[in-house]
């Protein structure tokens, strides 16, 4: 996985590092994740507590799977975490729905269920492989702009592209090549 995916090695050092008690690794986590997925929780309703909230909740989803053994780097680390913080979202809203219409909500568990966790899985394998199938330059420019976060000028540099205005331009047609190949992969799924 390391040779296919950059960020593999990093995101491999932070799981040991939290496999081996670091906490300033979830703290980094924390760091990392809290932007997007305070944008997730606020454009759905939510307040700035409540992504709060849901960010250490997937943390501690992510501690305590690393921990017992039953995590796999099968994503980029922080996809991991988003997802995770966005089924714990979703399913804090619906049992908050589910309350104003008068049913009974579901027990707070403190961690991703069981299917939210094989449905992570599976969108995260949907992406790898639609990535892989997608080809060059798309996947390179996906991965150092998306997983690496580097800037379009160091793109259009090491991919041999004319600007970064030109990169941008190919980045946005590569998305959306990904999206409708995640879209068919997944309904392949189903």
């Amino acid at each position: 996985m390391a040779d296919s995916f950059p960020f593999a090695s990093r995101d491999a050092a932070l799981i040991d590092r939290i496999r081996k008690g670091e906490d300033d690794a979830l703290l980094e986590l924390y760091g990392e994740n809290r932007r997007p997925v305070e944008a997730l929780v606020l454009r759905s309703g939510g307040r700035r507590d409540d992504a709060e909230d849901v960010l250490q909740e997937a943390l501690v989803a992510l501690w305590e799977n690393v921990r017992t053994g039953r995590f796999r780097l099968t994503a980029r680390l922080s996809t991991y975490v988003y997802a995770t913080a966005r089924n714990i979202w979703l399913r804090r809203r619906a049992r908050s729905q589910r309350e104003v219409a008068g049913e009974e909500a579901d027990p707070p568990d403190g961690e991703a269920s069981p299917l939210d966790l094989a449905i992570s899985e599976e969108e995260a394998r949907a992406v790898r492989e639609a990535l892989e199938k997608l080809g060059e330059p798309c996947r390179t420019i996906l991965l150092l702009f998306y997983w690496d976060g580097e800037p379009m000028e160091n793109i259009a540099a090491r991919t041999g592209m004319a600007n970064a205005a030109t990169v941008k331009a190919r980045k946005y047609q590569c998305k959306k090549a990904l999206e409708a190949r995640v879209k068919e992969q997944l309904s392949r799924n189903d």
